[in-house]
């Protein structure tokens, strides 16, 4: 177990220049289901293995040994070794689950008081009477739809049909649900400090699958790009929001808006076998992570029934 329970805390450095690369390469909807899979997958083996970390140490408690009814030392290693090890890694190990909580409780509360019910009539689009432009979809809560906000300034910017390309971009981010995407990426990041990387990557790619769906919606990826454009112009234009928004809400001004319009408009190589490779690579290193994950929690396993004395 000592070699395999360090895998999972380091395949996650290695996952990040693959990351980078996949929104492009791939589709959107499949760079976010590999970067979601992988982003969770890895923090879950990040916790496991900090968790295997600390038992050996724990072992040599006279307390634990008695409840393990160990008769023999659980590791070889010295307890001036396993047990600062074991302290260090149940430091870890609550110090990623107290920011872990605290992160889920932060979101949970931030998307209570946006979604509060006196806030606007209970229908899917809110118009705000403000002069400077913005635009941006505000999820629910388990059970309630969300709903898009958008300033009056915003919609005297565009034409009509962009318009419509605006309001179908953060419609589908209220259908896809994208805010417990970025939740899920955002919590994983608690537990391991490499993981934080690809919450870039999960954003872009959600934006990206916002982005196709007003495409679709529109039936002209030129309007889509040419309003999601115009929505950013603006937008900075005349310098942001007049009042700051809601923590969950999802903008279609936000990311790299000059990498997207060249995504609609085509403008960007197709590189299939490059996001192939990328997603690969991912795939790879979670699987690895995985693994030895379980590979180390069997060995622990057989410790611990040596120790008992249940192996000659």
């Amino acid at each position: 177990m000592i070699y395999a329970v360090w895998i999972p805390l380091l395949v996650p450095f290695l996952v990040v220049p693959a990351a980078r690369r996949l929104a492009d390469a791939l589709s959107p909807v499949q760079a976010v289901r590999v970067l979601a899979g992988t982003v969770v997958g890895l923090a879950l083996c990040t916790v496991l293995a900090l968790a295997l970390l600390v038992v050996p140490g724990a072992g040599r408690l006279s307390a634990v040994a008695a409840a393990g009814e160990f008769v023999h030392p659980l590791t070889a290693a010295a307890p001036a070794v396993a047990v600062p090890l074991s302290v260090a890694a149940l430091a870890l190990l609550l110090g990623c689950a107290a920011a872990v909580t605290g992160a889920a409780r932060r979101h949970w509360a931030q998307l209570h008081r946006a979604t509060r019910p006196e806030q606007g009539d209970g229908s899917e689009l809110a118009v705000l009477r403000d002069t400077r432009p913005d635009a941006y979809a505000l999820p629910g809560r388990p059970g309630s739809p969300g709903r898009i906000v958008v300033t009056t300034g915003m919609l005297h910017a565009l034409e009509p049909v962009e318009r419509d390309a605006l309001l179908a971009h953060e419609r589908a981010h209220l259908t896809g649900r994208h805010h417990l995407y970025l939740a899920a990426a955002e919590l994983s990041a608690r537990c391991h400090p490499a993981l934080r990387a690809l919450r870039e990557p999960m954003g872009y790619a959600l934006e990206r699958c916002a982005d196709e769906a007003a495409a679709h919606a529109v039936g002209d990826r030129r309007v889509a790009a040419r309003a999601i454009g115009r929505a950013a112009l603006a937008a900075r234009t005349a310098g942001g929001a007049s009042s700051p928004r809601p923590a969950p809400a999802l903008a279609a001004a936000a990311g790299p808006v000059p990498r997207r319009v060249a995504a609609l408009l085509g403008r960007t190589a197709e590189r299939p076998r490059i996001g192939l490779v990328a997603a690969a690579a991912l795939i790879a290193c979670l699987v690895v992570s995985g693994a030895a994950a379980l590979d180390a929690t069997h060995d622990l396993h057989s410790s611990i029934e040596a120790a008992q004395g249940e192996n000659p």
